[in-house]
Protein backbone atom coordinates (compact mmCIF):
# COMPACT_ATOMS: atom_id res chain seq x y z
CA UNK A 1 0.00 0.00 0.00
CA UNK A 2 1.16 3.52 -0.74
CA UNK A 3 1.28 6.62 1.42
CA UNK A 4 1.59 10.36 0.80
CA UNK A 5 4.53 12.62 1.69
CA UNK A 6 4.28 16.10 3.23
CA UNK A 7 7.28 18.45 3.09
CA UNK A 8 7.39 21.87 4.79
CA UNK A 9 9.67 24.35 3.02
CA UNK A 10 11.09 27.85 3.18
CA UNK A 11 13.94 28.80 0.82
CA UNK A 12 15.03 25.19 0.30
CA UNK A 13 16.30 25.30 -3.28
CA UNK A 14 19.63 23.85 -2.15
CA UNK A 15 18.07 20.74 -0.59
CA UNK A 16 14.71 20.10 -2.20
CA UNK A 17 15.79 18.47 -5.47
CA UNK A 18 17.73 15.70 -3.67
CA UNK A 19 14.89 15.19 -1.23
CA UNK A 20 12.32 14.85 -4.02
CA UNK A 21 14.63 12.57 -6.03
CA UNK A 22 14.53 10.11 -3.11
CA UNK A 23 10.72 10.16 -3.42
CA UNK A 24 10.46 9.37 -7.14
CA UNK A 25 8.38 6.29 -6.26
CA UNK A 26 5.68 8.26 -4.42
CA UNK A 27 2.41 9.03 -6.22
CA UNK A 28 1.48 11.95 -3.94
CA UNK A 29 4.10 14.44 -2.72
CA UNK A 30 2.75 17.64 -1.16
CA UNK A 31 4.93 20.70 -0.46
CA UNK A 32 3.61 23.32 1.97
CA UNK A 33 5.77 26.37 1.41
CA UNK A 34 6.13 29.43 3.65
CA UNK A 35 6.37 31.94 0.78
CA UNK A 36 9.95 31.19 -0.29
CA UNK A 37 11.78 33.86 -2.30
CA UNK A 38 14.10 31.43 -4.06
CA UNK A 39 13.34 28.59 -6.54
CA UNK A 40 11.77 26.24 -3.99
CA UNK A 41 8.27 26.19 -5.48
CA UNK A 42 9.63 25.95 -9.04
CA UNK A 43 11.75 22.92 -8.12
CA UNK A 44 8.84 21.26 -6.34
CA UNK A 45 6.54 21.71 -9.34
CA UNK A 46 9.20 20.44 -11.74
CA UNK A 47 9.41 17.20 -9.72
CA UNK A 48 5.64 16.69 -9.84
CA UNK A 49 4.83 17.77 -6.29
CA UNK A 50 1.63 19.62 -5.43
CA UNK A 51 2.49 23.00 -3.91
CA UNK A 52 0.51 24.98 -1.33
CA UNK A 53 1.47 28.16 0.53
CA UNK A 54 0.88 29.43 4.05
CA UNK A 55 2.75 31.98 6.21
CA UNK A 56 4.75 30.18 8.85
CA UNK A 57 3.80 30.52 12.53
CA UNK A 58 5.01 27.27 14.09
CA UNK A 59 5.63 23.71 12.97
CA UNK A 60 2.67 22.23 14.81
CA UNK A 61 0.11 24.57 13.26
CA UNK A 62 1.76 24.30 9.86
CA UNK A 63 1.43 20.52 9.81
CA UNK A 64 -2.13 20.61 11.17
CA UNK A 65 -3.09 23.13 8.47
CA UNK A 66 -1.92 20.72 5.79
CA UNK A 67 -3.79 17.83 7.40
CA UNK A 68 -6.98 19.93 7.56
CA UNK A 69 -6.92 21.52 4.11
CA UNK A 70 -5.00 19.29 1.68
CA UNK A 71 -6.87 16.45 -0.02
CA UNK A 72 -4.19 13.77 0.28
CA UNK A 73 -4.53 10.90 -2.17
CA UNK A 74 -3.65 8.28 0.44
CA UNK A 75 -4.98 7.65 3.97
CA UNK A 76 -1.46 7.67 5.45
CA UNK A 77 1.08 10.55 5.42
CA UNK A 78 4.81 10.61 6.11
CA UNK A 79 6.27 13.97 7.20
CA UNK A 80 9.68 14.71 5.71
CA UNK A 81 11.85 17.85 5.77
CA UNK A 82 13.60 19.27 2.72
CA UNK A 83 17.05 18.41 4.14
CA UNK A 84 16.02 14.77 4.64
CA UNK A 85 15.90 11.83 2.25
CA UNK A 86 14.07 8.51 2.06
CA UNK A 87 15.64 5.09 1.63
CA UNK A 88 14.29 1.98 -0.07
CA UNK A 89 14.38 0.07 3.21
CA UNK A 90 12.33 2.75 4.98
CA UNK A 91 9.79 2.78 2.17
CA UNK A 92 9.35 -1.00 2.41
CA UNK A 93 8.89 -0.89 6.19
CA UNK A 94 6.36 1.97 5.94
CA UNK A 95 4.36 0.04 3.34
CA UNK A 96 4.27 -2.98 5.66
CA UNK A 97 3.05 -0.86 8.59
CA UNK A 98 0.43 0.89 6.45
CA UNK A 99 -0.85 -2.47 5.26
CA UNK A 100 -1.03 -3.87 8.80
CA UNK A 101 -2.86 -0.74 10.07
CA UNK A 102 -2.15 -1.59 13.73
CA UNK A 103 -1.44 1.89 15.13
CA UNK A 104 -2.42 5.50 14.52
CA UNK A 105 1.17 6.50 13.81
CA UNK A 106 4.81 5.48 13.93
CA UNK A 107 7.94 6.99 15.43
CA UNK A 108 10.88 7.02 13.03
CA UNK A 109 14.63 7.35 13.73
CA UNK A 110 16.99 9.46 11.64
CA UNK A 111 20.63 9.21 10.66
CA UNK A 112 22.30 12.60 11.11
CA UNK A 113 24.87 13.12 8.35
CA UNK A 114 27.80 15.56 8.71
CA UNK A 115 30.76 15.98 6.37
CA UNK A 116 29.88 12.76 4.60
CA UNK A 117 29.70 10.73 7.79
CA UNK A 118 26.85 9.32 9.86
CA UNK A 119 27.11 10.70 13.41
CA UNK A 120 25.93 7.47 14.98
CA UNK A 121 27.34 8.24 18.44
CA UNK A 122 27.49 12.03 18.70
CA UNK A 123 24.00 12.19 17.17
CA UNK A 124 22.67 9.89 19.95
CA UNK A 125 21.17 7.43 17.47
CA UNK A 126 18.38 6.48 17.56
CA UNK A 127 16.34 9.62 18.31
CA UNK A 128 12.69 9.24 17.33
CA UNK A 129 10.02 11.57 15.98
CA UNK A 130 6.48 10.76 14.97
CA UNK A 131 6.60 10.91 11.16
CA UNK A 132 4.14 8.36 9.72
CA UNK A 133 0.47 8.47 10.69
CA UNK A 134 -3.04 7.78 9.52
CA UNK A 135 -5.11 10.81 8.62
CA UNK A 136 -7.59 11.87 11.27
CA UNK A 137 -5.97 9.93 14.11
CA UNK A 138 -3.06 12.13 15.24
CA UNK A 139 -2.59 15.88 15.70
CA UNK A 140 0.52 17.98 16.25
CA UNK A 141 1.23 20.50 19.00
CA UNK A 142 3.91 23.19 18.92
CA UNK A 143 6.78 22.52 21.32
CA UNK A 144 9.99 24.52 21.61
CA UNK A 145 11.42 25.13 18.14
CA UNK A 146 9.62 22.11 16.70
CA UNK A 147 6.53 20.05 17.40
CA UNK A 148 5.37 16.93 19.15
CA UNK A 149 2.60 14.51 18.42
CA UNK A 150 -0.68 14.87 20.24
CA UNK A 151 -2.83 12.01 21.48
CA UNK A 152 -2.81 9.08 19.06
CA UNK A 153 -6.14 7.23 18.97
CA UNK A 154 -4.61 3.75 18.58
CA UNK A 155 -1.19 4.45 20.01
CA UNK A 156 2.18 4.71 18.29
CA UNK A 157 4.44 2.04 16.88
CA UNK A 158 8.16 2.32 16.13
CA UNK A 159 9.96 1.99 12.82
CA UNK A 160 13.39 0.36 12.68
CA UNK A 161 14.61 1.89 9.42
CA UNK A 162 15.85 5.52 9.53
CA UNK A 163 15.55 8.41 7.10
CA UNK A 164 18.68 10.40 6.28
CA UNK A 165 19.04 13.89 7.75
CA UNK A 166 21.51 16.29 6.10
CA UNK A 167 21.17 18.99 8.74
CA UNK A 168 24.29 20.90 7.70
CA UNK A 169 23.61 21.04 3.96
CA UNK A 170 23.35 24.85 3.96
CA UNK A 171 26.65 25.30 5.78
CA UNK A 172 27.63 25.91 9.39
CA UNK A 173 26.72 29.59 9.23
CA UNK A 174 23.11 28.67 8.53
CA UNK A 175 23.18 26.02 11.28
CA UNK A 176 24.35 28.54 13.86
CA UNK A 177 21.87 31.19 12.69
CA UNK A 178 18.99 28.72 13.16
CA UNK A 179 20.24 27.61 16.54
CA UNK A 180 20.43 31.17 17.84
CA UNK A 181 16.66 31.29 17.26
CA UNK A 182 16.20 27.80 18.66
CA UNK A 183 18.15 28.72 21.81
CA UNK A 184 15.72 31.55 22.61
CA UNK A 185 12.76 29.21 22.17
CA UNK A 186 14.39 26.51 24.30
CA UNK A 187 15.17 29.05 27.04
CA UNK A 188 11.56 30.23 27.18
CA UNK A 189 10.31 26.64 27.26
CA UNK A 190 12.66 25.69 30.11
CA UNK A 191 11.41 28.61 32.18
CA UNK A 192 7.81 27.59 31.58
CA UNK A 193 8.09 23.81 32.02
CA UNK A 194 7.72 22.02 35.32
CA UNK A 195 10.23 19.47 36.53
CA UNK A 196 10.02 15.75 35.93
CA UNK A 197 9.29 12.82 38.23
CA UNK A 198 11.37 9.71 38.72
CA UNK A 199 8.72 7.57 37.07
CA UNK A 200 9.34 9.44 33.83
CA UNK A 201 13.12 9.20 34.16
CA UNK A 202 13.02 5.40 34.58
CA UNK A 203 10.15 4.86 32.14
CA UNK A 204 10.44 1.97 29.70
CA UNK A 205 9.25 4.32 26.96
CA UNK A 206 12.43 5.70 25.38
CA UNK A 207 10.70 8.89 24.22
CA UNK A 208 9.24 9.65 27.67
CA UNK A 209 12.60 8.86 29.31
CA UNK A 210 14.56 11.07 26.90
CA UNK A 211 12.23 14.05 27.37
CA UNK A 212 12.35 13.69 31.16
CA UNK A 213 16.15 13.55 31.18
CA UNK A 214 16.26 16.63 28.98
CA UNK A 215 14.15 18.57 31.51
CA UNK A 216 16.36 17.30 34.33
CA UNK A 217 19.58 18.27 32.52
CA UNK A 218 18.27 21.82 32.13
CA UNK A 219 18.74 22.31 35.88
CA UNK A 220 22.37 21.14 36.04
CA UNK A 221 25.36 23.49 36.44
CA UNK A 222 28.14 23.65 33.82
CA UNK A 223 25.70 22.50 31.16
CA UNK A 224 27.88 23.28 28.10
CA UNK A 225 30.80 21.27 29.51
CA UNK A 226 28.56 18.43 30.63
CA UNK A 227 26.90 18.30 27.21
CA UNK A 228 30.29 17.93 25.53
CA UNK A 229 31.51 15.28 27.99
CA UNK A 230 28.27 13.33 27.69
CA UNK A 231 28.22 13.32 23.89
CA UNK A 232 31.92 13.00 23.15
CA UNK A 233 32.98 10.59 25.89
CA UNK A 234 29.96 8.82 27.39
CA UNK A 235 28.01 8.47 24.13
CA UNK A 236 31.16 7.72 22.15
CA UNK A 237 31.21 10.77 19.90
CA UNK A 238 34.97 10.27 19.54
CA UNK A 239 34.17 7.17 17.50
CA UNK A 240 32.69 9.44 14.82
CA UNK A 241 36.12 10.91 14.11
CA UNK A 242 36.77 14.60 13.57
CA UNK A 243 33.16 15.31 12.43
CA UNK A 244 32.00 13.95 15.77
CA UNK A 245 34.40 16.21 17.66
CA UNK A 246 33.24 19.29 15.74
CA UNK A 247 29.58 18.45 16.25
CA UNK A 248 30.00 17.93 20.01
CA UNK A 249 31.68 21.33 20.27
CA UNK A 250 28.84 22.92 18.32
CA UNK A 251 26.21 21.47 20.65
CA UNK A 252 28.19 22.66 23.68
CA UNK A 253 28.12 26.18 22.19
CA UNK A 254 24.38 25.82 21.61
CA UNK A 255 23.91 24.78 25.24
CA UNK A 256 25.82 27.88 26.35
CA UNK A 257 23.47 30.07 24.30
CA UNK A 258 20.43 28.53 25.99
CA UNK A 259 21.88 29.04 29.48
CA UNK A 260 22.79 32.67 28.80
CA UNK A 261 19.42 33.51 27.30
CA UNK A 262 17.53 31.77 30.11
CA UNK A 263 19.47 33.76 32.72
CA UNK A 264 18.67 36.99 30.88
CA UNK A 265 14.98 36.11 30.58
CA UNK A 266 14.78 35.23 34.28
CA UNK A 267 16.32 38.58 35.25
CA UNK A 268 13.78 40.49 33.18
CA UNK A 269 10.77 38.39 34.19
CA UNK A 270 8.28 40.26 36.42
CA UNK A 271 8.40 39.12 40.03
CA UNK A 272 5.38 37.06 41.10
CA UNK A 273 4.87 39.06 44.30
CA UNK A 274 5.89 42.49 43.08
CA UNK A 275 4.27 45.28 45.08
CA UNK A 276 1.89 47.59 43.23
CA UNK A 277 2.56 51.24 43.92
Amino acid sequence: MSFSILILTHNEERNLAACLASLAWCDDVVVLDSHSIDRTREIATAHGARVFCRPFDNFGDQRNFALDTVAFQNPWVFHLDADEQFTDALRAECETCVGADCHSGYLAPSRLMFRGRWLKHAGCYPVYQMRLHKLGEVRFVAHGHGQREGLAQRGLGTLREPYLHFGFSKGLEDWFAKHVRYAAQEARMELAEAGCGWRQIVSRDAVVRRRALKRLSAQLPLRPLLRFVYLYLLRGGFLDGYPGFVYCRMLAAYEAMIVTLRQEMRQHRPAKHAKIA
